[in-house]
């Protein structure tokens, strides 16, 4: 399985499972992780959720060549749907990052209420460098935590920064030996298993009830520019240079 979706001790752990592929998220992937949290909304038995990726590596985003077969077209796509049941998560969601997070591996932590990551963890946002745009909300939530400047740098240019600088940004509360990360994601999901769960609904309402048309909004805007550019010649040139292992030439675009 490519998604590992546990339950024990009040927490649902959503794990990303293919390691071979660098945790590359396929359709069908997302769809799993979507049906699954929409099914923890509903089961009073689960009362925190946990995504952690595998050893040495959280995701390396979107699966190119799955996304190029069967790109996400429509509302119901399954990255939308995932997109919608993250985002509306009435329940806390922690996140372990060990090694490297790059896209939409970057942009699901910024509707995570905990975020934890490996001091050798990676992050980037590598839109712009492949003739598209940001996704998730990111072009809004980023500048949120982290600053219009820093926001710019980091999806302007999509160039990787390392766990210290996603700390300071803002959407990284912890950092940890690589060895210890999951079972210290674990250990404070468990922990919010145990407190009252009306509480955390309420408390969590409260803090994103005032953003969260604006982060709708936002989402929908994004996925209606992505949908256009993943078919423009300018993403076909970054895809085909993927494929190709060469830089990508967009000096013929406008």
């Amino acid at each position: 399985m490519d998604i590992l979706v546990e339950r024990a001790n009040g927490v649902l752990t959503i794990a990303f499972n293919r390691p071979e592929k660098k945790n590359a998220i396929t359709a069908a992937m997302y769809q799993t992780m979507a049906d699954a949290l929409v099914e923890a909304q509903g089961d009073a038995a689960v009362r925190a959720i946990l995504f952690r990726g595998s050893v040495g590596i959280f995701s390396a985003g979107n699966d190119l060549e799955d996304f190029m077969k069967s790109p996400p077209m429509g509302e119901n796509a399954p990255v939308f749907q995932f997109l919608r049941a993250i985002s509306s998560a009435e329940k806390p969601v922690v996140a372990s990052v060990a090694g490297a997070a790059v896209g939409i591996g970057t942009t699901l932590l910024l509707h995570c209420d905990l975020v934890y990551a490996a001091d050798t963890a990676t992050f980037s946002l590598p839109f712009a460098q492949l003739g598209l745009c940001p996704e998730a909300a990111s072009s809004l939530l980023l500048q949120r935590v982290a600053g219009y400047q820093a926001a710019a740098e980091k999806l302007l240019l999509g160039e990787a920064f390392d766990a210290p600088e996603a700390q300071r940004m803002g959407f990284v509360n912890r950092l940890l030996p690589v060895a210890e990360v999951d079972a210290f994601a674990l250990e404070q999901a468990t922990k919010l298993a145990a407190l009252p769960a009306s509480s955390l609904r309420v408390t969590k309402s409260l803090m994103k009830r005032a953003s969260h048309h604006e982060l709708q909004t936002q989402m929908t805007e994004e996925a209606l520019h992505f949908g256009k550019m993943l078919l423009a010649p300018e993403a076909r040139e970054a895809f085909k240079a993927f494929f190709e292992k060469r830089k990508p030439d967009f000096r013929q675009f406008d």
